[in-house]
């Protein structure tokens, strides 16, 4: 769904190499937690109650005058979006006609602009975007909305660029901490677990324990396929070749490896840090998240690899492919990669 608001704008970026493959296939598969259509914006004077919190479904608004996007003038007005519109509810009535973009007034960055007013984080900061681009795209979703609502889940961007703007500057310490917590467990360091007596114990007949055993072998023998080659590129991209283990608890990583990743995630700016934290934790991998910032992966290398063990599973299941289930996880998991990559491209200058 997604494709309809960022296409043109895609259209006219000079190939990132990131965004080499890219098939956007954004749909509209979030659940909506509230649709009551009662819910409306609350048109106030965002200084007049200073004891008001962003953390509810209003919209703040400081009054100015209509004519305030002229390039050149000072703009008075501004919309402070609500807390809300990182969870997926519905949080207002459209109220805007018109979606533009700008020039900050500091010349150092785009503004989005819903009529003559300048869009604002939940945090009350300008939505100042580094660049054109994904000024444009962001506007692009904003003119996507509906007159009866606006759906936060057709708005990756958004969500993105509030995310870099808002959280990374201040917590930017404790997201590196906590992906460095989860990569002794990374996806990519996994392996199928070999024959032992552990899985004999649990498939006591041996009929049924040899179609495990040749299961797990072909499992096995696909990621090293499939994962291999990346943790060679690992290898010679910072000097240490990864651990690899079945275990479901991880396996610890040599020092030098763990410096490298982390010296490289404290040298990213926010938007990068914004994508690598979402990308992993949508594919439980810090190094596709950084094959994708790398340049190393495309966005249908990097599904592929996170949904290996799963396809594979729905591959040799009885069941196969469960519609309402595996489809809906498949097409949320293309929007959440994919929005991450093309937010990355169209942030780069």
């Amino acid at each position: 769904m997604a494709t309809s608001l960022i296409a043109k704008t895609l259209n006219s970026i000079k190939n990132p190499q990131l965004l080499r493959p890219l098939t956007l296939q954004f749909a509209s598969i979030a659940t909506v937690q509230s649709e009551n259509p009662s819910s409306s914006f609350t048109f106030a004077d965002s200084d007049s109650n200073s004891s008001s919190s962003c953390n509810d479904s209003n919209i703040y608004m400081r009054k100015g005058l209509p004519n305030c996007n002229v390039k050149g003038e000072k703009d008075s007005s501004s919309v402070t979006m609500p807390m809300s519109l990182m969870t997926g509810s519905i949080v207002g009535k459209r109220f805007y006609k018109q979606v533009t973009t700008r020039e900050a007034d500091d010349g150092n960055g785009w503004n989005v602009m819903l009529d003559y007013r300048t869009l604002k984080t939940p945090s009350k900061r300008p939505l100042k975007l580094p660049t054109l681009a994904l000024a444009k795209a962001i506007a692009a979703e904003w003119d996507y909305q509906q007159t009866d609502g606006i759906r936060p889940f057709t708005m990756p961007l958004m969500k993105l660029a509030c995310t870099a703007l808002d959280r990374v500057p201040l917590t930017r310490p404790k997201i590196i901490e906590h992906l460095m917590k989860k990569f002794s467990q990374d996806l990519v360091f996994c392996r199928a677990p070999e024959d032992n007596v552990l899985t004999s114990g649990v498939y006591g007949d041996m009929f049924f324990h040899e179609i495990y055993s040749t299961i797990t072998e072909q499992l096995n023998e696909r990621q090293v396929e499939k994962f291999d080659p990346l943790i060679g590129w690992i290898k010679s991209e910072f000097g240490f070749k990864p651990v690899v283990y079945s275990c479901l608890f991880g396996g610890k990583q040599e020092e030098g490896l763990l410096k490298a990743i982390e010296n490289l995630l404290k040298q990213t700016d926010d938007c990068q840090l914004a994508v690598i934290d979402a990308i992993a934790s949508a594919a439980h991998s810090l190094i596709i998240a950084v094959g994708i910032v790398k340049g190393k992966l495309d966005i249908e290398e990097a599904i592929e690899l996170i949904r290996l063990e799963e396809d594979f599973q729905v591959l040799v299941d009885t069941w196969g492919l469960v519609e309402g289930g595996h489809d809906i996880d498949i097409a949320d998991l293309r929007v959440q990669i994919s929005s991450a990559a093309v937010f990355l491209g169209l942030s780069r200058k």
